[in-house]
């Protein structure tokens, strides 16, 4: 009788275990060099709320119609052109800075209640503007800023880094 030899290779169970591992350090580390579940959460808020910035410029040089985005920290909560709204996301500190002094067609000022706007021309220009989401403690605050160029209407996402 001869003896079986063992197949060689690795099994199914195997492969799936440490694909796993894999999956689980590449999550950790993400964690730890983003700043947490928080951190990811702004970066996403602040990625949405610069597509809507760049969607309301568009509007704006398409319709030749001057578009405006409302922001408020407050609320956590911005509205947008063609009737587009959301939300900012929770936790950490939204701080808005830009044209708060603009009147709307309804006669009422974005910083009733707190409120700021970002208007953006036809031409492609804009008010400009910043919205910085921080997070973190108040002496380590890391965060993302969404900037909008007031002369060219462009618009950017930047890391803001805590200070060391």
């Amino acid at each position: 009788m001869r003896a079986r030899r063992p197949a060689s290779g690795f099994s199914l169970l195997e492969m799936l275990l440490v694909m796993a591992l894999i999956a689980i350090a590449t999550l950790l580390a993400m964690a730890a060099f983003g700043g947490g579940m928080q951190g990811m959460a702004l970066r996403g808020g602040a990625k949405d709320l610069a597509a809507q910035f760049r969607f309301a410029r568009a509007v704006a040089i398409s319709s030749g119609e001057p578009q405006d985005v409302v922001i408020d920290p407050q609320a956590r909560r911005w509205e947008g052109a063609k009737g587009r709204s959301g939300s900012l996301p929770d936790g950490g500190e939204i701080v808005f800075t830009g044209a708060r002094a603009s009147l709307f067609e309804d006669g009422q000022s974005p910083s009733d209640g707190g409120k700021g706007a970002v208007r953006f021309f036809p031409d492609g220009a804009a008010t400009g503007g910043r919205v910085r989401m921080l997070a973190g403690e108040a002496g380590k605050r890391g965060g993302w800023d969404v900037d909008v160029g007031w002369l060219t209407g462009e618009v950017r996402v930047s890391r803001v880094q805590a200070p060391q």
